[in-house]
């Protein structure tokens, strides 16, 4: 067989090119086609863990507040004024920790949970367990008897740090100097 420029090098490239095109279309194709559902998920995931922060709630509203910490990505009020939700987002040890943290109208922390983290199994993933979690219930912004986990200070004061700065936008959305 007689080799040819064509047939060793412009064919293959023609043939992977086609190859490519049809599958990055099948890819747009299926991603327009799922986003929607995607984007529909994870808003009731959301919404389900606001309601579980404040179950008395009846609804919530997203706040347009200037000034926030960096660590707060979004601030809710709840419709009925039971309180305050803000959405937190720290850097710990293993990466990014996901939090949501629940107030009510006079400062004082409702629940806040660990939505999503990367931090070591055993170590830092102890700030997404009982009982680490569950010291803030109740606590104002003095966060008295709040400790760090031994053995996990950067993951957990990350932790902290970001609960702080929940005080801060608390007290810009509710008008408190």
């Amino acid at each position: 067989m007689k080799s040819s420029a064509k047939n060793d090098f412009v064919m293959p490239i023609a043939v992977l090119t086609i190859i490519c095109l049809v599958i990055t279309a099948l890819l747009a194709l299926t991603n327009s086609a799922t986003e929607p559902v995607i984007t529909k998920a994870a808003a009731e995931r959301a919404e389900a863990a606001r309601t579980e922060i404040i179950p008395e709630a009846e609804g919530f509203e997203l706040m347009e507040v200037d000034g926030l910490p960096s660590t707060v990505k979004e601030a809710y009020s709840t419709t009925n004024d039971c309180g305050y939700i803000f959405m937190l987002e720290t850097m710990g040890y293993g990466g990014e920790m996901d939090l949501i943290l629940g107030m009510d109208n006079d400062g004082e922390i409702i629940a806040v949970k660990t939505l999503a983290h990367s931090e070591t199994k055993g170590m830092g993933s102890k700030t997404a367990e009982e009982p680490f979690r569950s010291q803030f219930t109740g606590k104002d912004e003095s966060l008295e008897g709040v400790s760090a986990i031994s053995g996990a200070t950067i993951s957990s004061k990350a932790y902290l740090g970001a609960v702080a700065d929940a005080f801060a936008a608390f007290n810009l959305v509710t008008g408190v100097e």
